[in-house]
């Protein structure tokens, strides 16, 4: 017998609960609309793996990621944000209600943030999992250069990730080996920084390479590296090492729902919007160039702005734009616009001179133009024509010009209720 899932009702979700999900979580909670993150593992995410972040705004000494994703998740607690953990296995981004669906629930929210970061692409080999994060494996040299101060690191791979992250180790470990897959001299990076980790005294080439192995008792303390034409075992002890083969969005849930890059990355608008209305994505599961707590907490921050303002704009659209009790005009301008500010006083005039006959309502589309999208206006200034709860009519032509006479407006209407009529 299959068990009828539990539905429950919010204004905002948030898929993931890494600093990029809890920060939209933190703003769509101040914002007082219900919001609930969701996370299938750990809140916090990769970056509490960090064992010192010192390149986040506001934390000289170089705290732990956890203490900084902890305290997000206080302040989320604290405006009010639920969280459930579970891993979501199904959603509908198709109509108004989004949906978004658990083993044993089905969440419908007016929005939803994909907030479900990405992962290391990892070796495979041998122990690599009792080393992970804090235990001597890395993924991040910004995040942990520091501690390697005066030591030994090994870096896997040889891409331009690798090959830059290698050189800015150097600026902290006494010696960088490096871990190639290709024969003597060849690297995936580019030629430019091929050279400069070539003539780097503290960098050091292990060619025809992989990794076999990962030893050590608590912490890493040595990697057996395998030759790939001689098969030789080659033992490298060493403090770190620094993975650099590649990254993957966890965005397997999305495939087909939101549109992605070649990389599988979600692909966003400066608001994070994607190509859904009310569906946004931020954090390192969007397609962009640097991938930091910093950059996270950036995305979020938009993202939870933007999840606002579209329930906003969304009630205002429907309740207030398209209402049906009366006919309906709509002036859309732009407020830095000379010519637009004078004709608001003819639109004043005019909804005087109707005396509540018709319903006119003024919008500007100087910080935002969702409404204006909605209405499908796309040049300014404009005046959108309703006829119960209907568009009827749009005019572009005239607005602002001298002599413009109002009587329009009236042929319009009469129009609007003929066609209604037939």
């Amino acid at each position: 017998m299959t068990r009828e899932k539990q539905v429950e009702h919010y204004d905002v979700i948030v898929i993931g609960g890494g600093p990029a999900g809890l920060t939209a979580a933190i703003y769509a909670g101040r914002a007082r609309l219900n919001t609930l993150l969701i996370e299938k593992a750990l809140i916090g995410g990769l970056a509490t793996y960090t064992n010192s972040i010192e390149n986040y705004s506001g934390f000289p000494n170089g705290p732990k990621g956890e203490y900084i994703t902890n305290e997000m998740k206080k302040q989320a607690e604290e405006m009010g944000v639920k969280f459930k953990l579970t891993a979501v296995k199904s959603v509908d981004f198709e109509g108004d209600e989004k949906i978004v669906e658990t083993f044993r629930n089905k969440f419908i929210a007016k929005s939803v943030i994909i907030a479900t970061g990405g992962r290391p692409r990892t070796t495979g080999a041998q122990n690599e999992d009792k080393f992970l994060f804090d235990k001597g494996i890395s993924f991040c040299a910004t995040c942990d250069a520091a501690a390697n101060t005066g030591k030994h690191v090994l870096v896997i791979g040889s891409g331009d990730a690798a090959i830059e992250e290698g050189m800015f180790l150097t600026k902290f470990a006494d010696k960088v080996s490096v871990s190639v897959i290709h024969d003597e001299g060849k690297m995936d990076c580019n030629e430019i920084a091929r050279e400069a980790a070539m003539a780097n005294p503290k960098m050091a080439f292990i060619w025809n390479t992989v990794v076999d192995s990962f030893e050590g008792e608590d912490m890493l303390e040595r990697i057996n590296l395998k030759n790939l034409k001689t098969k030789e075992i080659i033992p490298v002890e060493t403090d770190s090492c620094f993975e650099f083969i590649g990254y993957l969005p966890n965005t397997e849930i999305f495939q087909e729902k939101v549109k992605m890059s070649g990389s599988q990355y979600i692909i966003t608008n400066e608001r994070m919007e994607t190509n859904y209305p009310g569906v946004f994505a931020c954090g390192d599961v969007r397609e962009k160039w640097l991938k930091q707590v910093a950059t996270a907490v950036g995305d979020g921050a938009i993202a939870g702005f933007a999840a606002e303002k579209y329930i906003a704009e969304t009630e205002q659209f429907e309740e207030i734009l398209m209402q049906n009790e009366k006919p309906g005009l709509i002036f859309v301008y732009n407020a830095i616009d000379p010519d637009s500010r004078k004709f608001l006083s003819v639109i004043d005039s005019y909804e005087k001179s109707k005396q509540g006959a018709i319903a006119v309502n003024r919008v500007d589309v100087y910080k935002s133009t969702g409404l204006a999208d909605r209405l499908g206006v796309k040049n300014y200034p404009a005046v959108v024509i309703t006829h119960e709860g209907r568009i009827s009519s749009i005019l572009y032509e005239g607005i602002c010009e001298e002599g413009f006479c109002t009587a329009t407006f009236d042929e319009l209407f009469k129009k609007a209720c003929k066609d209604c009529n037939k």
